[in-house]
C-alpha cells in the first residue's frame, strides 16, 4: 500500500516504490497552503461579496440538512410503527404495492436519483430485505 508522506517542507510526497518514507511522529494534517481564517479557505473565493453570499447560502443549506435529518428519522420511526402494527395484527411484513407507489412518486419528482433516495428511505423504515 502506498502511503503519502508530509515532508518537513510541508509538501506532500509519495515514497519511491520499495523504499520506506521518512517516519513522521504525531498527527499529520495534509497541508492546504491556506490560512483557515481567510474567507477563501472556507468559501473558495477571496472576493468579499461572493464569500459573504456563499456563507449565507451555506447557512441555509445547513438548516435544510438539519430538517431533512429530522424528517428522515421521523419517517423511519413511523414506517417501523406501521410495519409492527401490521405484523401484530397478522398482516404481512411488507406491502410491495405501497413500496412501488413510493418509488414511483420519487422517480417522477426527482428522476433516477429519486428512485435511489426512495430505496434508502424504504430501507431505513423496514430494514434490509
Amino acid at each position: 500500500m502506498m502511503t503519502d508522506v508530509v515532508e518537513s517542507s510541508g509538501s506532500l510526497t509519495r515514497p519511491e516504490a520499495g523504499r520506506p518514507g521518512p517516519e513522521v511522529s504525531g498527527p499529520v494534517d495534509a497541508p492546504t497552503g491556506a490560512d483557515d481564517t481567510k474567507p477563501e479557505a472556507r468559501t473558495g473565493t477571496a472576493e468579499p461579496t461572493a464569500a459573504a453570499r456563499i456563507v449565507e447560502i451555506r447557512e441555509r443549506i445547513d438548516e435544510i440538512d438539519r430538517a431533512l435529518i429530522e424528517l428522515w428519522q421521523e419517517r423511519a420511526r413511523l414506517s417501523q410503527e406501521v410495519g409492527a402494527t401490521r405484523m401484530a395484527s397478522g398482516g404481512t411484513r411488507l406491502v410491495l404495492s405501497r413500496e412501488r407507489e413510493i418509488l414511483e412518486r420519487f422517480r417522477v419528482a426527482l428522476g433516477a436519483d429519486g428512485t435511489q433516495l426512495a430505496l434508502l428511505l424504504l430501507r431505513a423504515g423496514r430494514g434490509p430485505l
